[in-house]
């Protein structure tokens, strides 16, 4: 075999100790140990300054001065004598960005509030699961007292938007109500804890119309005005709660001249994009829609004076966070904004924290304890008796829903049911958006009287008239279970919510309640007994 012109192979100096001696296998140096008989290095190794197990020696024995890793020595510097890293330790290759910013909006000298467990303090329980304990707020507790005798005359609307809130049957305001819409009118973000089924809707709705029409030219009221850019802005978690919301928002904001138009996704979007181009005053959507036009060129966002967001742990669990931080950073700075949730998770409390400014707080007073209108029950049911106890309660009468956690359960427990002899239709994300119209609309008038339904898909519902809510799945989260427990005792009328667990799960299901602040009996439970006799209407 030919020598090679270069000669053989020399090891770099600097990584052999000075008494190396020639091998075999390297004719300038020591012969490095193979992959099985070299020493092992354990924890301690190199601490005492030594290397051992590894032949090499430490950057001392080498001839070469050790790195400084001092914390106080000047940071390393490249071929252009520029530092590396800058005095607090950041990469000069990484551009810092400021998440949030305590300067002044508008010329304005407020602040923006830093929002902890406690909003406008520090959480002391970082590094822990949101859900451990429920959320404190400083905020104004909302109670029934609060409406008594107030009138939306009193909170500052004029009538013909009091005529469109009594054609919509709200000829009272709610507590949610009374307590936000003057903060909300006057300008101010808000902040609003309150469950479903409170009044947030008509509470932000009836606001962000009164609020555009007071900005919006005389000459332009009643009339479409082709590509003019929308100056407000609704976000929802889902497409059946954006058409909810515009359903409710659509004849306040008629009533006065103003336009609205629903954009979502699940649908081609050639009709929505039509819509923006005629020109609309609103806009309701969800988190991903709304990008996707917006980054296509069809919806204008640097003219939107007043941002909602509803629903807003949902649209976090749902992984919208970024997509909604996005949107927010893009709409015009110094605009108004709203939020509206039932639970302040670490996600939440990140908007909060990052986009609203001296926000008044108001928090529906009861909401995480045993509400006065709802009976919580817990049944321990033996699996093999789930689907006979869960027929006679639906079949109990009245309006029931029924949750489980996932749309193929949801599907499958409709059908059993269906078969049982209690007509059942579902309601999940795997049907078409007609199908979920078709069956939402069958339940909300009546037509079907139980309806199996994921978390997400419920979502959408807005019927006041629900009389009992079962949890055929039990939530793992406990604000879960106050949103699932929402959807009955609506509008001052009474319902109840009965979860069903098997019997190992009685000290998970004991924690999340009082996670909750819900007071419910647990109590055994078989098809036919006695126990099951008093839901019956």
């Amino acid at each position: 075999m030919p020598k090679r012109k270069g000669g053989g192979y020399r090891a770099p100096k600097h990584y052999l100790p000075r008494d190396a001696k020639p091998s075999k296998h390297r004719p300038g140096g020591a012969g490095g140990a193979g992959r099985f008989d070299r020493d092992r290095r354990d924890a301690s190794d190199g601490i005492d300054g030594s290397a051992p197990g590894t032949g090499l020696g430490t950057a001392r024995d080498r001839g070469r001065p050790a790195p400084a890793r001092d914390a106080r020595d000047t940071p390393r510097r490249d071929k252009r004598g520029t530092p590396r890293r800058d005095e607090r330790g950041t990469p000069r290759n990484v551009e810092s960005r400021n998440v949030r910013s305590d300067g002044p909006r508008d010329g304005t000298t407020e602040g923006r509030l830093r929002v902890g467990n406690v909003v406008g303090q520090p959480s002391p329980r970082r590094g822990r699961p949101d859900d451990v304990v429920p959320e404190r707020l400083e905020a104004t507790a909302i109670t029934p007292e609060l409406a008594e005798g107030v009138t939306f005359e009193d909170l500052g609307f004029g009538v013909r938007i009091v005529e469109a809130l009594a054609s919509l049957g709200a000829t009272a305001p709610f507590p949610i109500q009374v307590a936000t819409i003057p903060d909300a009118l006057a300008g101010r973000d808000v902040l609003a804890r309150g469950r479903t089924g409170s009044g947030k809707t008509i509470a932000f709705g009836s606001a962000i119309v009164e609020r555009l029409l007071v900005t919006r030219p005389r000459e332009e009221r009643g009339k479409r005005v082709v590509g003019r850019p929308p100056r407000g802005l609704i976000i929802a978690p889902t497409r059946e709660l954006a058409l909810q919301i515009d359903r409710t928002v659509r004849p306040i904001a008629r009533s006065v001249g103003l336009f609205t138009t629903q954009v979502y996704g699940g649908v081609p979007q050639q009709r929505q994009v039509g819509g923006l181009r005629r020109g609309v005053d609103i806009v309701i959507g969800t988190p991903g829609r709304i990008e996707d036009l917006h980054r296509q060129g069809h919806l204008d966002l640097s003219s939107i004076e007043v941002t909602v967001l509803d629903e807003a742990d949902l649209m976090c669990d749902l992984g919208f966070l970024d997509s909604m931080q996005r949107i927010l950073r893009i709409v015009r700075r110094g605009g108004q904004r709203m939020l509206f949730s039932a639970t302040l998770d670490a996600a939440v409390r990140s908007l909060v924290a990052e986009f609203l400014v001296h926000p008044a707080v108001h928090e529906v007073a009861g909401e995480a304890s045993d509400h006065a209108d709802i009976e919580h029950r817990v049944l321990v049911v033996e699996r093999g008796d789930r689907d006979a106890v869960l027929r006679q309660l639906a079949a109990a009468g009245g309006r029931v829903l029924v949750f489980a956690r996932t749309k193929l359960g949801a599907e499958q427990l409709a059908q059993r049911l269906d078969d049982g002899g209690v007509p059942a239709i579902a309601l999940h994300g795997d049907l078409s958006q007609e199908r979920r119209s078709r069956n939402l609309e069958k339940f909300a008038n009546g037509r079907a009287d139980v309806l199996v339904a994921t978390d997400v898909a419920a979502r959408g519902i807005h019927v006041d008239d629900i009389d009992l809510v079962i949890q055929a799945d039990a939530p793992d989260e406990y604000k879960t279970y106050l949103h699932r427990a929402g959807r009955t005792g609506r509008a001052g009328r009474r319902g109840t919510v009965v979860t069903l667990i098997p019997p190992n799960r009685q000290r998970r299901m004991a924690e999340l309640l009082g996670r909750a602040e819900v007071d419910a009996p647990v109590v055994p439970a078989r098809a036919g007994g006695r126990e099951l006799d008093e839901f019956a209407r």
